[in-house]
């Protein structure tokens, strides 16, 4: 039955991530050129897209919490802890406008990296030096311009449910940058569907948490491991649910 069930169930994602392509290139070709440069009506269209998947799922029981520490008139470097392939689409139900630093493989992926390219999230190559100085050259031009940047800093998902450590990229950009560090923490994406399998589990409870901002003003370059440990630790620290 599991099996029946996750072939309908990507069957349905799949569907509806071609509806959303097509949306975003129409966007793309005769709106977003003249009206909406920085892509923020394409980048909507996953919000939507991230209702239409989780409403649909059998298996998912999903919150969110904390979305009143979004301030839609800052700009943040939002970071966040990787367990699945579903956490691109639990995050879409922050609603915030950003910018993905995704691995290169993901804009190789028919219709969903499409959708990707067209909503200028940024590509990462691993093991390109060039890439990385590239990333981090369109991440600091989209903070310029008032549009966050979203990381994991683990630099891929965790083989458990357990943190991986964090890379240093995006915690340096936000020292050089002046921005605010968004720490969201996700639980429970670990168990919709484990790495490298397709196969969905039967239950899974998912919570996504926003937490406070941490401000990065006064911190200098040199600190930026001291930043990275902290919030590190805070999206580590699980609170007891009520």
């Amino acid at each position: 039955m599991r099996i029946l069930l996750s072939i309908v169930f990507w069957i349905i994602t799949a569907l509806t991530t071609l509806i959303a392509f097509l949306i975003v290139f129409f966007l793309g070709v005769f709106f977003s050129p003249f009206f909406d440069s920085k892509r923020k009506l394409a980048h909507a269209q996953g919000f939507w897209w991230s209702d239409v998947i989780i409403g649909v799922n059998p298996f998912w029981k999903f919150y969110i919490q904390g979305l009143e520490h979004i301030d839609p008139k800052k700009t943040y470097v939002i970071v966040a802890n990787h367990q699945s392939l579903a956490d691109i689409v639990l995050l879409y139900k922050t609603h915030m406008q950003f910018k993905w630093v995704a691995k290169g493989s993901l804009f190789k992926i028919p219709v969903f990296g499409w959708c990707m390219s067209w909503m200028r999230h940024i590509k990462l190559v691993r093991g390109q030096y060039g890439s990385i100085r590239d990333v981090y050259r369109q991440a600091a031009y989209w903070l310029r311009e008032g549009i966050s940047v979203f990381f994991f800093p683990e630099g891929t998902r965790s083989h458990s449910a357990q943190m991986n450590d964090f890379k240093n990229g995006a915690f340096k950009l936000a020292i050089k940058e002046k921005k605010p560090i968004l720490p969201i923490r996700i639980e429970g994406s670990w168990d919709i569907i484990p790495r490298g399998s397709w196969i969905f589990k039967t239950r899974a409870f998912c919570r996504v948490t926003v937490l406070p901002a941490i401000d990065t003003s006064a911190y200098q370059p040199k600190d930026f491991i001291l930043l990275r440990d902290k919030v590190w630790e805070i999206l580590a620290t699980i609170p007891n649910k009520q």
